[in-house]
């Protein structure tokens, strides 16, 4: 059985707004997102968003248009471990099955949903292939989740943190970013 949600947040961090529609169904997560900042550079974000089974990043596409140029990204995984940009391989991401999209609330559903982390007790620490934004640069974040408790919508609150970075987050029931302080927070 699979849901459709129509996602969208208000961006602080980049002074912009994102809307998501997301298709989420037996381990499962189809994604098609648009995205406009102003912070450091105004900019507008596409992008494409496929999981494998577990929620298992399988594709990632991604076009920045600014001002100047327009660049794109093809961040592929291929189930094994091995990590591609633009067709080359990427040293340096064994074990990392997820992707992050820099200033994008929705990235974050993947490792919450696989391990329940918005429902019930757990801690993890994960490798990202970490995309930034508006430049399209792909490196390795590990990041931990720790669950801190139940929140509002039937959801969780969440310790996010990576680096000296630290936020709690509060995830909906579906494990979808209701309130990232510092970076969005959804409307209705």
């Amino acid at each position: 059985m699979s849901t459709s949600r129509v996602l969208t947040w208000d961006v602080t961090a980049s002074r912009g707004y994102e809307t998501a529609w997301a298709e989420c169904g037996e381990g499962e997560l189809r994604v098609r997102g648009r995205a406009v900042g102003t912070v450091p550079e105004p900019y507008w974000v596409t992008y494409e968003l496929d999981t494998a089974d577990g929620f298992v990043t399988r594709r990632l596409r991604v076009t920045v248009d600014t001002a100047e140029r327009t660049r794109s990204l093809d961040l592929r995984h291929d189930g094994r471990g091995a990590w591609t940009a633009d067709g080359e391989r990427l040293p340096g991401f064994e074990g990392a099955v997820d992707c992050d999209l820099g200033l994008c609330p929705l990235t974050n559903t993947m490792p919450v949903l696989r391990h329940g982390l918005h429902r019930g007790p757990g801690e993890r620490r994960f490798l990202m292939a970490w995309v930034s934004v508006p430049e399209l640069t792909v490196r390795p974040s590990w990041q931990t989740y720790t669950y801190l408790g139940a929140a509002g919508r039937g959801g969780g609150l969440v310790r996010f943190v990576s680096g000296a970075f630290r936020a709690e987050i509060e995830f909906d029931r579906d494990g979808y970013v209701v309130d990232y302080p510092g970076l969005a927070s959804r409307r209705a």
